[in-house]
């Protein structure tokens, strides 16, 4: 049995206990293949094996993996990293949601791409819950104000909220800010804004997983917890 398959058995038996907790199926979860400097090959195996879904960080790298894909055999391509406003035009088209919009510039541009393409496009607000200076995302308490532009446009679907959780080595100590995302979750779908349908929640990675779903996300991005370590450190 491949360490892929193996590693994969495990992240299912994982987040069927975790999400068992929080009162839901395993297939209320929708797991992410982290595939950044993960050679297409390994993807292909990966997709397989049942990993539906794919996360790439940067936009160069994933263009040259899409092109190796036959299309009646593509995965479902998310965009979980920072995204440049230039680089918009290359993936509009490409994947299934952007997870990581955190100011009115790079949303007035997607919605540019997305009339040019005739598309409808949907993305998750990036949240930096921990106020951390070295990560990307929004502050808490300004994500509102976000919305309430990102609203106006037309070929937007906002459709929820992520998160990049500190590195800890001990995930319960990450599980105050998953009940932080939670809570704004919850908050923003109650107002019922137009263009807005708070569906997903995109939190938690490798070493905290378990404890994200327990606290709400139905969205994990796993990278070396499938892949195996690698050389640049999973974002």
């Amino acid at each position: 049995m491949s360490y892929l398959k193996l590693n994969l058995q495990e992240i299912q038996e994982n987040i069927a206990c975790a999400a068992q907790k929080s009162g839901r199926a395993l297939e209320d979860i929708t797991l992410v293949g982290v595939s950044k400097t993960i050679p297409s090959e390994k993807i292909k195996e990966a997709f397989g094996l049942g990993v539906l879904h794919f996360g790439e960080n940067r936009v160069q790298e994933f263009i040259s993996k899409y092109g190796e894909f036959d299309k009646a055999l593509m995965p479902t391509w998310h965009m979980i990293g920072h995204l440049q406003t230039n680089k918009v035009k290359y993936i509009i088209d490409k994947v299934s949601l952007i997870h990581s919009v955190d100011n009115i510039r790079l949303a007035q541009e997607i919605e540019k791409r997305a009339k040019k393409n005739n598309l409808n496009v949907d993305v998750l607000i990036e949240i930096n819950i921990a106020s951390e200076n070295t990560k990307q995302g929004i502050l808490p308490q300004n994500a509102m104000e976000l919305i309430e532009q990102m609203c106006q446009l037309s070929n937007i679907n906002i459709k929820g909220l992520m998160c990049v959780a500190p590195y800890v080595e001990n995930s319960e100590q990450n599980r105050i800010y998953f009940e932080k995302m939670y809570k704004l979750f919850v908050d923003i779908h109650c107002r019922n804004m137009h263009n807005v349908d708070m569906h997903f929640l995109s939190m938690g990675m490798t070493g905290d997983y378990q404890v994200a779903i327990e606290e709400g996300a139905n969205i994990i991005r796993v990278g070396t917890g499938l892949f195996g370590c690698r050389s640049i450190k999973e974002v």
